[in-house]
């Protein structure tokens, strides 16, 4: 094997990253957010729940009830996946649906008293997975990275 075909490996056999691809801001939370889901997404399915679950409720728990169209554009979800979790979210009764008194085709979601119980367990359960996923860094670091990813998510989701 010529020198330009070695492998690129650490002392102890490892592939190592080349410094051009850990100095880009893109790839390291590209490579962040696939190790966050799946700490988040089997962390939660643990508890039998979903991330999307946890949006809901807590769209629900803090901006009140909504039309579906509402909670579509609160939490990002798509509408036709929405009816999904609704349902989902219904058959636990963690969630109620009931007729919009202005528009009998529509219904308004909810949360109900067993969804604020089974929403605090979620808040504790992502406090923990949070606290893993976050580790490196000390509290005022957490606070400062969630500071500015909330910054530029901000700015990258305003209208052109």
């Amino acid at each position: 094997m010529i020198e330009a075909e070695a492998p690129n490996l650490s002392d102890d056999g490892a592939p190592r990253t080349p410094d051009r691809l850990r100095r880009r801001a893109s790839r390291l939370l590209s490579q962040l957010t696939t190790r966050s889901d799946r700490l988040i997404n089997e962390g939660l399915a643990r508890v039998d729940a979903r991330k999307w679950h946890y949006a809901v409720l807590a769209s629900l728990q803090d901006l009140g009830p909504g039309s579906q169209a509402a909670l579509s554009g609160r939490t990002g979800i798509y509408r036709s996946d929405l009816v999904g979790v609704l349902n989902e979210l219904a058959e636990r009764d963690l969630v109620e649906r009931t007729p919009d008194p202005r528009d009998q085709r529509r219904n308004i979601i909810t949360i109900s008293p067993s969804g604020r119980r089974h929403l605090r367990r979620l808040d504790r359960v992502l406090d923990v997975l949070h606290d893993e996923l976050l580790a490196p860094l000390a509290p005022a670091e957490r606070e400062q990275f969630v500071q500015l990813l909330t910054r530029l998510l901000d700015h990258h989701s305003q209208p052109s």
